[in-house]
């Protein structure tokens, strides 16, 4: 029997089918231990030593493999095709190795892109031992991010309360948005008119733009008032036209390389709405479902045997004139590209989206098909017209250009459709998509109307999601697998918010960079950060040893650390006035000193540090206690609508429109405007920017009906309460993993998972045995643990305990958001447990009333004796 380890329960199942009886798949479920979240877990001081921790979840998992080991006369590790699946496999096969299990058994690593039969078969029979550069780079990259997240954080928090921590990679990338956005707020916007004429020529009309005045071409600018503009409107329509020539060149368009990890991301946002992180659950399905390759690459290659398929499928699709004579090679130009492995593409060419079940996975099945197919076709033939056309107007010289374009042959665009356009990728939009009429030299066209409008320069746009992502990958920062999840720390920290899809800074994220960018300017430059990223690419190559890497960094970040340390309060408020002046203090119309107090009128305001983060504040305190909101500040007091707010469309059964809205507690569904409206709020993680209309009736259709019980012959439903997504019967509720799953839950699997809710195992059971910590740490103020209670998993230190957002895993649950929930918690309730708690407690106050005359005394003497020293305390630490 051999043992074979993958990361995926899915998976696992999957490949149990290919490999057959001889074979024992189990699953890892992905990473089986890290570094602990403390003081310790890398020892720059010991070469760079790193102490790993095993989760309690991990813990049996690792059991269950050593287990399955004992009975195998081989282990075969089959996890990821990547750096951090090759790490996953070091891990999994280390622990073996100290438990003494493996003993004299042969190891091997395998690798598969796909998870097909005949991918899994070649896999097999082409065994390597686990790549030592590989792992030696996951090694470098996680003790960086240690060291820069556990060194740096302190800082942050000491130097500014009410701030969350820096990573390595999730501070440069917010300095990008930061940066747009002061780009944003420092431009200036400038007038300038558009002239130009509707003509018609046989009975067909057309478009011409001005092109020259007087023998100078004019540029978009030209034109800056509408004195000017009418001045040559009037011109053109006091003007005969004639054709002065015609050039029509034919021009070639390629289809564009198989999908990336990053290229997809984007793809899918801008056409199909979805966000990075749901495309990426999306694609892990269709590759677990054997439907797509690998969906964590930035090679645009395909093998082979994938190019031979796609060639046929487009000769049977499309007819063999749609195949260029050779197949065609991509090689990538994305700065630290790796090409570990292939392009994201099907499996299965000749496998239409029409089969995939599932609506979403459908959609983006289809792009990836498309994609694919379009990438090895002939180039779009186009043929582009030019007409220079002359006005002839008294005393004044007038061209205009009119410019069309018309498709002679389709080539890849076939596989998108020519008609619709709205179905190609972004960059196969023309500007000129439109036929002119058969134009010739000497041609009189007739004008129907002189059009002039008013424009102004646009600021540059704000980053989406999608937009973000390719200018990571653009300057070399991040991999494919942390794209998505570095946005989404970022959100989860409140350093950026969401408006309509696009990525705005939230205060507290604007005034870390300043932070960062003053006095740690390195850390947060751009080429430093990508440099970091060619260095781990190099050690993944075998060309650079990680501890050489790690002990460079490491001098240098602790001589800017040492510096830092005893840097004064009031030293960083000045150095952040002065960085984020422009956003906080922006110019006022009447020309006024926008720093003046307001209430005293001759205090100045400034960034002020509270306990819960940064306000403005006035000079003159304590005489003048004026403050306001940093957000106040940058907008002057202006009141923003609610992003996303409308009509999402109608629902097909009831006619009522379907209305996105926003409330008190965030935004939420409504069916029509009655009385009464059906309701529903967002749940966690649902973006009210990429909601479509099918997924809101979707929503406002909860509960749903899963079945009837077999046994009770009772109705099963699936919704999502207060305290997540469940799965109810005859009373009793079982928790689901996963929003997604209320919509796709069936019978069994509900049963299933009631049976576990009865045999004791379910969150809510008032009888189920009590579950131990799971997990611990040590700290200053008192052990901190993460437990599952009856209302959800939690972390507790002393009497305060705070509820974990459904967004965090308890096992994954580090020191430093451990502490932030625990103080965030301790500030609502005073460092108390909730009330309802304490008032299971009356009853036993009768006695202690007896004795209240003689109680109140003694603690009246020990506050009067502690509240000087506490107030000179206070006094110190404001000096």
């Amino acid at each position: 029997m051999k043992l074979v380890v993958v990361e995926s329960p899915t998976k696992a199942k999957k490949i149990g089918t290919y490999l057959g009886k001889d074979y024992e798949v189990i699953a890892s479920y992905g990473h089986v231990r890290d570094l602990p979240p403390k003081d310790g877990s890398v020892l720059p001081d010991d070469d760079f030593a790193m102490s790993w921790e095993v989760d309690t979840a991990s813990r049996k998992r690792l059991a269950d493999i050593g287990d399955a080991l004992k009975n195998a006369d081989e282990l075969i590790l089959a996890t990821d095709p990547d750096r951090e699946g090759e790490a996953i496999s070091w891990h999994v096969l280390d622990i073996l190795k100290s438990k003494k299990l493996v003993k004299d058994k042969p190891v091997s690593r395998v690798v598969f892109n796909a998870i097909t039969k005949s991918a899994i078969t070649e896999a097999m029979q082409n065994p390597r031992d686990i790549d030592v550069p590989l792992v030696d780079a996951y090694l470098a990259r996680r003790a960086l991010d240690y060291l820069v997240g556990f060194t740096l954080s302190p800082i942050l928090w000491r130097k500014l309360p009410g701030s969350r921590s820096a990573g390595r990679v999730q501070s440069v990338t917010l300095r990008l948005v930061c940066d747009r956005e002061a780009e944003i707020e420092k431009f200036r916007a400038v007038e300038y008119w558009s002239v130009a004429a509707k003509l018609s020529e046989k009975g067909k009309s057309f478009d011409a733009r001005l092109y020259s005045v007087d023998g100078k071409v004019t540029d978009k600018l030209d034109v800056k008032t509408g004195a000017e503009a009418e001045v040559l409107k009037a011109a053109i329509e006091a003007g005969r036209f004639e054709v002065l020539s015609v050039d029509k060149k034919p021009t070639k368009r390629n289809p564009y390389a198989p999908f990336t990890t990053s290229s997809l991301q984007q793809d899918a946002s801008s056409r199909l709405g979805f966000s990075p992180s749901r495309t990426m659950q999306l694609a892990q399905r269709l590759y677990e479902d054997g439907a797509i390759t690998y969906m964590r690459t930035d090679g645009i290659d395909m093998a082979p045997e994938a190019i031979a398929a796609a060639r046929s499928a487009i000769d049977k699709n499309f007819g063999s004139a749609y195949l260029p004579p050779t197949p065609r090679i991509y090689a990538n130009k994305a700065k630290n590209a790796q090409e570990a492995h292939e392009a994201i593409r099907p499996t299965d060419m000749f496998r239409h989206p029409d089969s995939i079940g599932d609506a979403d996975q459908k959609k983006l099945y289809g792009l990836i098909w498309r994609r694919t197919l379009a990438s090895q076709m002939r180039p779009a033939e186009i043929e582009r017209t030019t007409a220079d056309i002359a006005v002839n107007a008294p005393g004044r010289g007038i061209n205009l250009r009119a410019v069309g374009s018309v498709v002679t042959f389709a080539g890849f665009l076939a596989v998108y459709g020519v008609a619709a356009k709205e179905d190609r990728d972004a960059d196969d939009q023309d500007e000129d998509d439109r036929e002119l009429p058969a134009l010739a030299i000497g041609d009189t066209p007739r004008l129907e109307e002189a059009l002039i409008e008013q424009h102004f320069t646009q600021p540059p746009p704000r980053y989406t999601e999608a937009s973000l992502i390719k200018k990571m990958e653009e300057i070399g920062i991040g991999r494919p697998s942390t794209y998505a999840a570095t946005v989404s720390v970022l959100q989860d920290r409140n350093y950026i918010r969401l408006e309509k899809r696009a990525i705005v800074p939230e205060d507290r994220g604007r005034i870390v960079t300043a932070f960062l960018e003053n006095f740690f300017k390195k850390l947060v430059e751009y080429g430093f950060t990508a440099g970091l990223e060619e260095k781990l690419d190099e050690i993944s190559a075998g060309d650079l040893r990680w501890k050489d890497v790690l002990r460079d960094f490491w001098n240098d970040f602790t001589r800017q650390t040492d510096e830092i340390k005893d840097l004064r309060v009031s030293e960083v408020l000045d150095a952040l006035n002065d960085s984020l002046k422009d956003h906080i203090f922006p110019a006022k119309a009447d020309g006024s000193d926008p720093r003046r107090c307001p209430n005293c009128g001759t205090g100045e305001l400034s960034l002020k540090l509270g306990k819960f983060g940064a306000f403005i504040g006035c000079s003159n305190y304590p005489e003048c206690r004026y403050t306001m909101q940093l957000s106040d500040a940058a907008t002057g007091g202006a009141e923003t609508a609610a992003p996303g707010d409308g009509i999402l469309g109608t629902d097909p059964e009831s006619g009522l429109e379907v209305l996105l809205k926003s409330g008190r507690f965030g935004p939420y569904l409504q069916l029509g405007d009655g009385t009464e409206p059906k309701r529903s709020s967002l749940p966690k993680g649902w973006s009210p920017d990429s909601l479509t209309l099918e997924r809101a009736l979707q929503l406002l259709a909860l509960p749903r009906a899963v079945g009837l019980h077999p046994e009770t012959g009772k109705p099963i439903s699936a919704g999502i309460g207060r305290y997540g997504p469940f799965i109810l019967h005859d009373g009793t509720y079982a928790n689901l993993p996963d929003v997604e799953e209320v919509f796709t839950v069936g019978l069994n699997r509900a049963v299933d998972l009631l049976a576990q809710k009865k045999a004791g195992g379910g969150r809510f059971g008032r009888n189920a045995t009590p579950i131990a910590a799971i997990k611990t740490f040590e700290h200053a103020d008192g052990t901190i643990s993460v437990r599952d209670g009856r209302y959800g998993p939690y972390v507790n230190q002393g009497k305060v305990n705070a509820t974990l957002p459904k967004t965090v895993q308890p096992a994954d649950v580090t020191l430093e958001q451990a502490l932030e929930l625990i103080a965030e918690r301790a500030a609502k309730t005073g460092g108390k447990k909730p009330a309802r708690k304490a008032a299971a407690k009356k009853a036993p106050a009768k006695k202690a009333a007896a004795k209240k005359p003689a109680a109140e005394k003694a603690p009246a003497k020990k506050a009067g004796a502690k509240a000087a020293p506490k107030t000179k305390k206070k006094a110190e630490e404001s000096a």
